[in-house]
């Protein structure tokens, strides 16, 4: 009699399955335990002998299928999917294609060194061109305002220009200027639509932007635009002489922002919060490098207003670093702490500043202060020697409500009589505290004092520092007026990605005859380069599907690469893709990415791994890199070829009547017997109008060619003759091979080839209605992959787990199969085309369960297990108990023998089968790779506080209201400050500044993702092993196919659900903390230069100016006038600040 299988669950009907004693319990690997690193598992050979086979007379028996059959049904499935790729793939047959048209192409090589020198030198030039450029416009600005004489009497009415907000103010009628009537002095202009700038400009005048919180009708302002007009005739001298040129700009110290061609501003749905003084390009070319040490005080005089105005001042100020500067925050009572994690300066870069930013919220008010243990604790972090920093500028800034010591003695034994380490020191919120002691650490160390008595002082008074660090600079002379190239940033005005060249401006002036040189910094211009510009100089296709090339800057950040691709942009930060971070990081790139950045050329030969397009796979592979510097620049630019890239064809259509025959195959009227041509969407010809829609794009071409011919000047002849040269081609594949045969005869959907001359033919024609795959062959991920991989390459219809299944209608789903075609002519290899099949999925899940079976064919009967016999389980006939699947190296389902599985074909294996896929990991079947997405876009987070009232407002008390001593005191009158300045400014202490500047309430905003990908690991061997999990043990058996990416999986289907715990997750998944913990990562960072001039001391610089203020009281009568009003409803509206520099004034 059989021994009963002992099972936990109710029993499975069908034949019986073979008892066997479990051999031994414990727990279940889950997803953390750590996999065995040496040896195969427990093969099954070794528990045969605990597993006997018992049966009773009269009855049969089945057991799992013994290694030798599961190989056998391997082998199968191996020629089975040969046989069918060598009859229909046609590789073979499109070798000798491509060898009977040897006279139509040439061969060419793409020899690294020289295309890389040669893509440096181009765009050198390019940027050459640019510099010129702009040192004309630095030269004749610093002339005009030397020449220009200050008018103390300059009124508005006497300056017309074209205010590039006007249109914007005019449609609000509750604008102040429209309420002032200060229109009369704007120009009025008609723009005309520009591909070049996306926009419409007018190429007769420049435009003005004057940031929201400053008043235009400043004298300052007026002077100041009064003198930069005539900066309007160089800008059209220099398009001029260049016409490529595009946005060239002059942003001003005072916040002025003259931009040519005028275009409108582009006016965001709230307040507009732009400032050009805090874009990217202006801090960069504004000052040097800094090393800046923040404390706030925290001490419980600090009310709840104040406190708010320190934290809003210090992420402000956050917001005038760059990548180039470093920077730590810390608070201070009694003592001293870092606000974060970070206990030492780091980059000031965007995630870095976003910690900051997030951890000064957490800042609480107590204890009493203590002036000295901020100031060591900030002199302490700059003399820290053992990181890396700018090592350029070194300051401290302070955010205080007042005190009364002078730490004389710290600065004496830290900063004195060098001076090296600036103090600027920020009197915060409204309070009757003397400030002559803020006044003296500003002036006794090289720095400055500000007051920011209200939200409307914060954004001027956290930038203005600038202009003190900018006074080395200035006292330099020509020695300073070096271009600098920027990171990649959004620009404001809709021209995408660009890189800009700055230069500072100086001051020329005097202040009298005999006088000491001014040393002010009259602000940065700047010239925009698209990226794309850059793009047009590399070559595109001539390094196959897998080659490109890229630059980075020197922080190794990416300017060019084809993984930059940020989700969304916030034009407020650069764009920082770390060169390690577009692709997968490993030892052999850091060494690469450490030689660009110090300006060395290279070559290197590496294996490494690839993501594939669309980021499910990963492939292992052989790279090419090559890199040289581009001289005059902070850039380097590198080539990655793979080796088969190293030759590609060119077309030689000389013959006119052979172009007409081959451009026949690509109308439409031929594709029901030659199958339908997709072609890829690229830049044929400067007149040809692109489209999303393929076949609308075919028309445009066809009706183009009908015009033009393919030799004609205005078309690309590379891209042109190599198009028509393979749809003929291809043309003659379906003539030998695809036309004569019968596709269901192998239950086949559709036969496809891909080139790299662009051109996708799918036949039949009817196939092309459920063809979902990319156009563009560089594009498609079954080309790359299947260029990158050797054999035949499955790809499952993608299915993510959260979408609903396949609809198996009309027979419509299909698996692709593809190979590349490896050509040799010669001593030269190259693999222009790729070539492949669409399987039916539901006959072909039919047939694999034949193959995988004791049938040799379709036709014959299904074996039965007779009386007295005993039998091996198989795929078909024993589909209720053994799980037979095909799992891709990505770990996707593409079979089985399940048919309520069929619709979760292309889902990831643990979505199916999570305790099969464990076990297949655990062993060592797949290897998992993580890695961040750092472009990535996420939803909008909820936020945090529900309540009406703006977060972290003070609210006063009854008490309060009562107390008549509370209505003279400084949270009174900073109350009344916040309600006035609350009615332009209140998004400041409620909204993301993003948010404020115009971006939709359901915007998504940019987050980090972590990614998962999973490919073949080390074992490449057959064999069995036994899944333990208490007592429901299951036993499977994994092999590969050979010439495949494919696993061959045979299992016990489980009988119970205990061991469903373990769960693999592949989906890609938001990081909250976004991405690897930051605190961490300073810990080890990357390694980067900075800019290789520091302009920070200069011995006759006079630091006399260093700030004058007084507290402002406030003034009862002013108070109880100003209560009155809002009482009745009737608010003053806020004039808008100017808060400059006494010295401003020219």
């Amino acid at each position: 009699m059989a021994v009963p299988a002992r099972t936990c669950g109710a029993s499975r009907p069908g034949p019986a399955r073979t008892a066997r004693p479990w051999p031994g319990c414990g727990p279940h690997p889950g997803p953390g335990t750590r996999r065995p690193t040496s040896g195969p598992p427990r093969p099954l050979w070794l528990l045969l002998p605990l597993l006997p086979l018992l049966a009773a007379p009269g009855a049969s028996a089945y057991s799992f299928p013994q290694q030798h059959t599961m190989q056998h049904w391997a082998r199968r499935l191996e020629q089975e999917v040969d046989g069918v790729m060598r009859i229909f793939g046609g590789v073979q047959q499109l070798r000798e294609i491509y060898k009977d048209n040897r006279n139509l192409f040439e061969v060419q090589e793409n020899e690294p060194q020289k295309l890389v020198e040669k893509v440096a030198g181009d765009i050198e030039s390019l940027l050459d061109r640019k510099v010129q450029a702009l040192k004309r416009l630095a030269d004749a600005a610093e002339n005009f305002q030397k020449a220009h004489r200050w008018q103390d009497n300059i009124k508005e009415e006497d300056i017309v220009y074209y205010d590039a907000k006007a249109d914007a103010e005019l449609d609000d009628p509750e604008s102040e200027d429209v309420e002032r009537g200060s229109k009369a002095s704007t120009l009025r202009l008609d723009f005309i639509e520009d591909p070049n700038f996306k926009n419409k400009v007018n190429y007769s005048y420049a435009a003005v932007q004057i940031p929201t919180d400053i008043y235009k009708g400043s004298t300052v302002i007026l002077n100041e635009l009064n003198w930069t007009e005539a900066l309007e005739n160089v800008f059209m001298e220099n398009r001029r002489q260049d016409p490529t040129l595009l946005w060239q700009v002059f942003g001003s110290a005072t916040g002025v922002t003259r931009y040519y061609p005028a275009t409108p501003w582009r006016a965001p749905k709230k307040i507009d919060l732009y400032d050009v003084r805090r874009r990217p390009w202006y801090i960069q070319g504004a000052s040097s490098p800094k090393d800046m040490v923040i404390i706030v005080d925290v001490s419980g005089s600090v009310s709840g207003l104040t406190l708010k105005l320190m934290k809003t001042s210090v992420c402000e100020m956050l917001d005038t670093l760059s990548d180039d500067d470093y920077v730590n925050v810390a608070s201070f009572n009694e003592k001293a702490q870092p606000v974060s994690c970070f206990t030492h300066l780091v980059q000031a870069n965007v995630r870095n500043k976003k910690v900051f930013k997030e951890a000064v919220q957490g800042m609480v008010a107590k204890g009493t202060t203590g002036y000295k243990a901020g100031f060591e604790y900030a002199f302490d972090q700059l003399q820290n020697s053992n990181i890396t920093r700018a090592n350029c500028n070194k300051m401290i800034m302070m955010f205080t409500d007042g005190g009364e010591d002078r730490v004389q003695d710290v600065f004496e034994k830290y900063n004195w009589p060098n001076r090296t380490v600036r103090v600027f020191t920020f009197s915060v919120g409204q309070h009757n505290y003397d400030v002559t002691p803020l006044q003296w650490m500003a002036c006794a160390n090289k720095g400055y004092y500000f007051e920011i008595p209200s939200i409307g002082a914060i954004r001027i008074n956290t930038q203005e520092y600038l202009d003190v660090l900018g006074r080395p600079m200035v006292l330099a002379g020509k020695e300073a007026k070096q271009v600098q190239w920027t990171n990649v940033y959004e620009d404001a005005l809709g021209l995408g990605l660009v890189v800009t060249g700055t230069l500072p401006v100086f001051n020329l002036t005097q202040d009298g005859p005999g006088e000491k040189k001014n040393q002010l910094i009259l602000g940065v211009m700047g010239i925009d380069v698209a990226l794309n510009d850059i793009k047009r100089l590399t070559p595109n296709y001539t390094l196959g599907a897998n080659g490109y090339v890229f630059a980075i800057d020197l922080n190794g950040y990416v300017l060019l690469h084809p993984n930059l691709k940020p989700q969304t942009t916030n034009f407020r930060e650069p764009v920082t893709l770390d060169f390690l971070d577009a692709e997968l990081e490993d030892e052999n790139k850091e060494e690469i990415r450490r030689s660009m950045i110090d300006g060395n050329k290279g070559h290197k030969q590496i294996r490494t791994l690839v993501k594939s397009l669309d980021e499910r796979y990963i492939d292992e592979v052989t790279r090419n890199y090559t890199w040289v510097p581009i001289r005059s620049t902070n850039y380097s630019l590198g080539l990655v070829l793979p080796p088969y890239s190293t030759f590609y064809l060119q077309a030689n259509l000389s013959d006119q009547i052979l172009q007409v025959k081959y451009f026949e195959f690509l109308l439409p009227s031929s594709f029901e017997s030659e199958g339908h041509v997709f072609i890829a969407p690229r830049e044929y010809c400067k007149d040809l109008n692109a489209s999303d829609n393929n076949t609308e794009f075919l028309k445009n071409f066809i009706e183009l060619m009908e015009k033009v011919t393919p030799d004609s000047k205005q078309c690309n002849n590379f891209l042109l003759h190599n198009l028509i040269l393979d749809t003929g081609i291809t043309q003659q594949l379906v003539e030998r091979v695809w036309r004569d045969q019968d596709l269901n005869t192998y239950s086949l959907l559709a036969v496809f080839a891909a080139t790299d001359g662009g051109i996708t033919r799918v036949f039949p024609n009817k196939a092309a209605e459920d063809w979902t795959e990319n156009p563009e062959p560089f594009n498609a991920s079954f080309y790359r992959r299947s260029l990158d991989n050797h054999g035949y390459v499955f790809k499952p219809p993608h299915q993510d787990a959260l979408l609903r299944p396949l609809e198996l209608e009309n027979d419509t789903v299909g698996i692709l199969v593809s190979t590349a075609v490896e050509l040799s002519l010669g001593r030269r290899t190259l693999r222009p085309a790729v070539v492949g099949v669409k399987l039916d999925l539901e006959a072909w899940a039919e047939k694999f369960k034949v193959l995988a079976s004791n049938r040799t064919h379709q036709d014959q009967p299904q074996k039965q297990c007779g009386p007295n016999s005993h039998c091996e389980m198989d795929c078909e006939v024993n589909n209720e108990d053994l799980l037979c699947v095909l799992i891709d190296d990505g770990g996707f389902l593409v079979l089985s023998n399940q048919n309520h599985q069929w619709d979760q074909v292309g889902r990831f294996f643990s979505e199916v089968d999570a305790n099969l896929m464990l076990a297949l990991y655990n062993n060592s079947f797949y290897t998992r790779k993580e890695s961040y997405d750092y472009q990535a876009a996420c939803a909008p987070q909820p936020p945090g506080n529900l309540g009406a009232a703006p977060r972290g407002v003070f609210v006063p008390t009854v008490a309060d209201f009562l107390n008549l001593a509370w209505w003279t005191s400084a949270a009174a009158w900073s109350l009344f400050q916040q309600l006035l300045y609350g009615l332009i400014y209140h998004s400041w202490f409620q909204a993301d500044p993003a948010e404020a500047e115009g971006s939709p309430e359901t915007r998504e905003s940019s987050c980090v993702m972590k990614q998962t990908q999973y490919y073949f690991g080390s074992v490449n061997a057959s064999y069995n092993a036994i899944i333990d999990c208490g007592n429901c043990s299951r036993l499977f058996h994994a092999q590969r196919l050979t010439n495949t990416n494919l696993l061959f999986v045979v299992a016990e289907k489980p009988l119970c659900s205990q061991c469903e715990a373990g769960r693999l997750l592949q989906k890609e998944t938001h990081c909250p903390a976004d991405g690897p913990e930051q605190c961490e990562l300073v810990q080890r960072p990357r390694y980067r230069r900075g800019p290789h001039i520091c302009f920070d001391y200069n011995a006759t610089e006079d630091t006399s100016d260093c700030g004058r203020g007084a507290s402002f009281p406030p003034s009862l009568g002013v108070l109880v006038s100003l209560q009155l009003l809002l009482l009745l409803g009737l608010p003053p509206r806020p004039q808008p600040q100017v808060l400059v520099h006494a010295s401003r004034r020219l």
